[in-house]
């Protein structure tokens, strides 16, 4: 049951892009501090957050770092009744020069408006660490979890490279899947992200994730999930093929 459950919450983890990051507050002891902030996953899984220098939940940060995301399936219309995640977490800076640049690479393709305010105001990656991860998927459906992030295979090179070929060569396929997962369709789609069990749409300010049908250990398997899905009629699940 936690198996199938870490892969659901993972799954959420993937699917959002934004979330309730809780810190201790600073300037009232005891009490926590809530904000919005947008994320994405990075090599090994962990949300990655841009936030500036100057807000409340950085002065929090750099005082304590523990921290939790709380993070829910959007437009439900009974949170009750739906998947939310709350990651507990510790909190770190990304200091590193090539982890400063590889942070940036991945978060520029998610959140392409970020890179203006990053270059010209004092904002810092930090990336959250997970402790432990605390899941309902619905009524009854509630677990505490020690393991729900799972690193990118592909991050780096391969995954440029294959979201470089998809976005210059195979537009007719990325409109393809969008149609298919009946996703907005009031901007072009342009593929973000690659990740062993799917992958990152980005329509205007959104980002929508979509499951391979089976999970992809290599880009050959990539390319193949991509090719069939490219030619279903309908979005496989469960690990069968489309009609």
């Amino acid at each position: 049951m936690s198996v199938k459950a870490g892969k659901h919450a993972r799954e959420l983890l993937l699917k959002e892009y934004r979330g309730v990051l809780s810190t201790h507050s600073k300037a009232m002891p005891g009490f926590p501090f809530g904000s919005v902030v947008p994320y994405c996953l990075d090599a090994d899984g962990y949300p990655l957050i841009l936030i500036s220098r100057i807000a409340q939940h950085t002065h929090n940060l750099k005082q304590d770092g523990k921290c939790s995301l709380l993070v829910g399936e959007r437009g439900a219309e009974d949170v009750q009744a739906v998947g939310r995640l709350t990651l507990l977490a510790e909190a770190r800076p990304v200091q590193d020069g090539a982890l400063i640049e590889a942070a940036a690479q991945r978060y520029y393709r998610y959140f392409p408006e970020s890179r203006g305010y990053h270059q010209a105001h004092d904002f810092d990656f930090w990336r959250l660490e997970p402790v432990r991860w605390r899941y309902i998927g619905g009524f009854g459906a509630i677990h505490w979890l020690d393991q729900v992030a799972l690193s990118n295979p592909f991050a780096g090179d391969s995954e440029l490279s294959m979201l470089e070929h998809m976005n210059s060569d195979h537009s007719v396929a990325i409109a393809h899947y969008v149609e298919l997962a009946s996703l907005p369709s009031q901007a072009p789609a342009e593929m973000v992200g690659v990740d062993s069990e799917g992958f990152h749409l980005r329509i205007a300010q959104g980002v929508h994730w979509l499951a391979f049908p089976t999970s992809c250990n290599s880009p050959l398997e990539v390319r193949q999930a991509l090719v069939t899905l490219a030619r279903a009629a309908v979005w496989p699940t469960d690990g069968q093929p489309s009609a």
